[in-house]
């Protein structure tokens, strides 16, 4: 895309005065049909983050993210500290699947399904046009003496903000600790738990000062994504895009001027009115190009269509469009690139489809008790002893569990009063076992056993352990 002259604008990002002073960015209440569109889409996310937490499946909890106890639910599919190679695949999937539609579809993620986005445009922003009013009423107040008007405006947003930064924080707590927990402390009192009062008046904090004060400064200074962009977009992604073949023509842009015929002098359809850039979050000039302040929140589109209308210029000025295709009028194409994308991400999917079909339901650990090897007993018995875990990843506790041995003829014997056991739902059984078998049935001083977990009369998982014996001479 044809770049402007004058390239200062890229030595720094947009939101900053030449002196290195925070610019602060008033952006125009936006409208239109991206606007309409995104309100559907980010409400419905909103609705979908706000009770994901609260949802459950099967007795899982549909989204939850237990880093202190590394217990994760992904759409009600448990995983503990055993399935970190599963947690890990999704994240993968997760990460193809953004690097697909960016080098696709640029920054789209940013603009439509981020929650930093979602929040700040479609919760706090609109909040603030309610209590300060547009653009010019907003700047206005800021220079504005502190009066009992501005007092009472400032009070009252810094208050809804608070407590919307409250709530948030929350729900994110409910998708660290469990909503049960969460559910519990609130029921409980949350002075009788102050080791989780306190990192949620944190969290409370954390979103405050984002939404109240750092707002697109996480967008172009804190996310990385900005960044990565630039690596992920070639002339054939679909972005955001001003038309400056159409815009600028042979004589650049020129002010509107009413029965003036501008394709005769040679002006473009942009008429300099600077709505784009009133109506940006981030405060840049979306006509010098591809920049990685731009998340693609397609209000400009919207304002740029609302004057086109008006003075009877075809839509379109600026658009959802690639290099290729203001440049050579190309159409989009499935590239190498996004095939190969496509590909990783069927493969990645396929496997962790294929490993959670085949994942078990209960998980067993058989190991030897450190420092020791056999024991001989009466009859020609030789004995060893091993530690057991199992770990229930359902939410129903299974009960008469009991272990068998495969192949070998012997015995194995709990350390307890029974040969049965349970294991509680969501939930881990560990004790001591020792396997007896007879030494005729060795076959050398190492023998490979294979162990059956059955619940009552149903097999429900199977293990290996290496049974040592003596040392045989034959």
């Amino acid at each position: 895309m044809e770049t402007p002259k004058n390239e200062t604008f890229r030595d720094s990002i947009g939101t900053l005065t030449e002196d290195g002073k925070r610019a602060w960015v008033y952006p125009k209440k936006p409208s239109g049909r991206y606007y309409e569109k995104r309100k559907v889409v980010s409400y419905g996310l909103l609705v979908f983050l706000f009770m994901a937490p609260f949802i459950k499946i099967g007795g899982n909890q549909f989204l939850m993210f237990n880093v202190l106890e590394r217990r994760f639910n992904i759409f009600s599919f448990p995983f503990w500290p055993q399935d970190f190679y599963l947690f890990v695949i999704s994240m993968l999937i997760g990460v193809i699947f953004v690097t697909l539609f960016t080098v696709g579809f640029g920054r789209i993620f940013c603009g439509w399904i981020c929650p930093q986005t979602i929040f700040m445009e479609m919760v706090f922003r609109r909040i603030e046009y309610w209590i300060d009013g547009d653009r010019n009423k907003q700047r206005k107040l800021d220079k504005q003496q502190w009066n009992a008007e501005k007092i009472k405006k400032r009070l009252l947003k810094w208050f809804i903000f608070l407590v919307i930064s409250f709530l948030i924080a929350n729900v994110f707590l409910a998708y660290i600790i469990g909503r049960d927990k969460l559910i519990k402390y609130v029921i409980e009192g949350p002075f009788n738990h102050l080791e989780t009062l306190f990192p949620l008046l944190i969290f409370t904090a954390v979103f405050y000062f984002v939404f109240a004060w750092f707002r697109e400064q996480v967008c172009i200074i804190a996310c990385p994504y900005g960044r990565l962009q630039g690596a992920l977009l070639d002339n054939k992604s679909i972005v955001v895009a001003y038309d400056h073949k159409r815009g600028e023509s042979d004589n650049g842009r020129k002010k509107f001027k009413k029965n003036e015929d501008r394709k005769t002098l040679g002006h473009g359809d942009c008429i300099d009115c600077l709505q784009c850039v009133n109506v940006c979050p981030t405060g840049i000039d979306i006509r010098n190009g591809t920049q990685l302040e731009c998340v693609n929140c397609t209000a400009c589109i919207d304002e740029c269509d609302h004057i086109m209308d008006s003075i009877n210029l075809p839509k379109g000025l600026i658009r959802y469009a690639s290099e290729d295709n203001i440049e050579h009028k190309k159409t989009f194409k499935f590239t190498p690139r996004l095939k190969g994308y496509t590909a990783i991400l069927i493969i990645l999917t396929g496997l962790l489809t294929g490993l959670l079909l085949l994942r078990n339901d209960v998980e067993t650990r058989i190991l030897r008790l450190p420092g020791q090897l056999y024991e001989h007993k009466e009859d020609n018995i030789i004995s060893n002893v091993f530690t057991y875990k199992l770990i229930n990843k359902t939410t129903d506790t299974i009960h008469n569990v009991s272990f068998k041995l495969r192949q070998y003829k012997g015995e194995i014997k709990l350390v307890s009063t029974s040969d049965y056991f349970s294991v509680p739902g969501q939930g881990l059984a560990e004790g001591t076992l020792f396997i007896e078998i007879n030494k005729s049935e060795l076959k050398g001083n190492k023998n490979k056993l294979m162990i059956e977990v059955y619940n009552n009369d149903e097999l429900i998982e199977t293990t290996t352990v290496n049974f040592l014996g003596p040392i045989s001479y034959n």
